[in-house]
């Protein structure tokens, strides 16, 4: 199934008889999916740009890549850095924008611009009973009752179909540095990372490569950009040699190019950072890579290790990203988050239609 309209695809969810595998590019989606396969390849196009507000509403089944082609030519991007996973879970294809905010997918400028769901301005679904649903619009406003917005951001398509989304955006900034520290062990790299995201010089990335550095970066004008690297080198300087890396490192740690066709599982943690380098060591995986100032760790692990087994209650939670086991691939949910869940699956997909998406 593969409808090229939003009545067409009501028409086909309010008349299924059994689950449904909803697919975009098919590149992010994590756990098993069974289903007759409805595609939202058909829902493509740009509905409206307005640079001059930095407004996008765009139908779901949109390639990333056109999207973000459409933006550079006004030298604009989504503010959230969305990472391309397709290395890391050895997949082809090309990712949708659907796909990306079912997933909420975000990269290391998180720490700065928010998560795609900060981003997110308004949607329209299809929900389980074949209804359309709107919620949001062009501008950032208040929201009474559910919002929707961010709800649907991460829902990994449990509660219905997205097929149209809008963002707010950002300038692309003038110029942009990185500055690295070498050689320090995980708590002290993370214990860096937190001053230079306590200072304030409006860092946009703050990520712990063990083997590769330390790195901190900058964006905006050029004479702002030079100042605040050279503030940050100062408030550093306790740490080591502060370095302006050689080269972007960004894009790799973004996407856990370290990881990628190594053998073994891949889990996301996400927790605190001050406890995520002692939770790191507790579990001697094969490679980490902190992201977001440690909030955001990567671990790659021995095929089939049950990493929250060995964790124990933690603040946090792990997401098993690849792997050949049974394992779970999401979190349990705490008793009264998994009561809520239940209560909005029941309201949005009352047949439990959707088997998850991306």
């Amino acid at each position: 199934m593969q409808p090229d309209t939003e009545a067409a695809l009501a028409s086909l969810i309010a008349g299924a008889s059994g689950k449904i595998a909803v697919t975009g590019g098919g590149t992010r989606r994590l756990d098993a999916v069974a289903g007759e396969p409805l595609s939202t390849a058909g829902l493509t196009g740009i509905t409206l740009y307005e640079p001059g507000a930095l407004t996008l509403v765009v139908q779901a089944g949109t390639p990333l890549d056109v999207i973000e082609t459409t933006l550079t030519t006004e030298n604009q991007r989504l503010p959230f850095e969305v990472p391309d996973l397709r290395g890391l879970l050895g997949r082809s294809g090309n990712s949708t924008i659907g796909g990306t905010v079912a997933a909420n997918a975000s990269g290391p400028r998180r720490i700065q611009a928010g998560a795609c769901r900060d981003s997110l301005i308004g949607v329209r679904f299809v929900d389980g009973t074949g209804t359309v649903v709107k919620n949001g619009g062009r501008v950032m406003k208040n929201v009474t009752g559910i919002d929707l917005v961010k709800l649907m951001a991460g829902s990994q398509g449990r509660l219905g179909v997205l097929t149209e989304v809008a963002f707010k955006l950002l300038p692309v900034p003038e110029t942009a540095a990185t500055l690295v520290l070498h050689g320090l062990d995980d708590a002290t790299a993370i214990t860096a990372l937190s001053s230079a995201l306590t200072s304030p010089f409006d860092v946009s990335g703050a990520a712990h490569w063990p083997g590769h550095g330390t790195f901190i970066r900058i964006e905006g004008f050029a004479t702002s950009v030079a100042y605040r690297s050279a503030e940050l080198q100062r408030r550093l300087a306790g740490f080591g040699t502060v370095d302006a890396a050689a080269d972007d490192p960004w894009p790799a740690i973004r996407d856990v190019a370290p990881f990628h066709g190594a053998a073994g599982d891949v889990w996301r943690l996400s927790t605190t950072p001050s406890q995520a380098p002692a939770l790191v060591a507790r579990l001697a995986p094969r490679q980490a890579l902190y992201d977001w100032g440690g909030g955001l760790v990567w671990l790659l692990t021995d095929e089939g290790f049950d990493l929250r087994a060995a964790l124990g209650p933690f603040a946090g939670h792990a997401t098993l990203i690849r792997s050949h086991s049974a394992l779970p691939t999401f979190h349990p949910e705490p008793a009264p988050i998994a009561a809520l869940t239940r209560g909005l699956r029941a309201k949005f997909d009352p047949r439990g239609l959707f088997a998850g998406a991306l």
